[in-house]
């Protein structure tokens, strides 16, 4: 018997029209995340960072930041003017506002604006000191970033970057965007409930860096990131909110 070729056209009209008989507006359920920084995680020391002008005009206007340059010393490494070497990680966590849609996004759509060339992708279980683990997703790029030039071009060095992210949402987290649109469908349907989601990203540069004497190895740059992330997220997620 041959199926009938209109069928899947219409299960599939049926279902995404669904969609806009979900309620617009329910109880808002925060995200599990603290915004809140703090000074120290670990033995790493953070310093908050403005949002940039540009993340500020692309995402709407309840949209909440929190950003810092974390920085740890490099045991033993000590620079021509007697001070410390540190590691670098740019941490940031953007909370969605009202209007999710518009307030977040997965980090690989603004990251070419960034100056980030994204060669590899793919998944990592992090596992905190507390027991838990979940799902990241780990970036691989080379970024550009203009440097100061003598003449009137345009001078541009180059980077390796490694980059973490990951969604907290009220009771869920998952470092898979669709999976989060298909969380927020279901709650506003059967809980009539709208969660705030927050994106933690956080990067680190590997190779050549700038400050740093010897090169950094792909290894030791994704084993301290990994480290500081699990520390971080024990840490700064209500855990007792999150499901197992």
């Amino acid at each position: 018997m041959k199926t009938k070729s209109w069928l899947l056209p219409l299960f599939l009209g049926g279902t995404f029209s669904a969609i806009y008989f979900l309620p617009k507006v329910g109880a808002v359920a925060q995200s599990a995340v603290k915004m809140e920084l703090p000074a120290t995680s670990g033995s790493w020391s953070l310093e908050g960072q403005s949002p940039s002008e540009a993340e500020i005009g692309t995402l709407k206007g309840d949209t909440q930041f929190s950003k810092a340059i974390c920085l740890a010393a490099r045991l033993g490494e000590v620079n021509a003017d007697g001070y410390l070497v540190p590691d670098r990680v740019d941490l940031s966590i953007v909370l969605s506002g009202t209007d999710i849609n518009n307030s977040i996004h997965r980090p690989e759509r603004c990251m070419p604006a960034q100056g980030h060339n994204i060669t590899s992708s793919g998944d990592r279980i992090l596992k905190l000191p507390n027991g838990r683990q979940f799902v990241t997703k780990r970036l691989v790029s080379v970024q550009s970033q203009r440097i100061k030039s003598n003449t009137d071009r345009e001078e541009y060095a180059k980077f390796n970057c490694l980059t973490y992210y990951f969604f907290v949402g009220h009771d869920h987290v998952t470092n898979d965007h669709l999976a989060r649109t298909f969380i927020d469908m279901r709650d506003r349907l059967v809980r009539g409930m709208d969660q705030r989601w927050a994106y933690t990203t956080v990067s680190m540069w590997y190779g050549k860096v700038p400050w740093i004497e010897k090169e950094v190895t792909e290894a030791e740059a994704d084993a301290k990131l990994q480290k500081f992330l699990a520390d971080f997220a024990e840490q700064q997620i209500d855990w007792n909110q999150v499901k197992p």
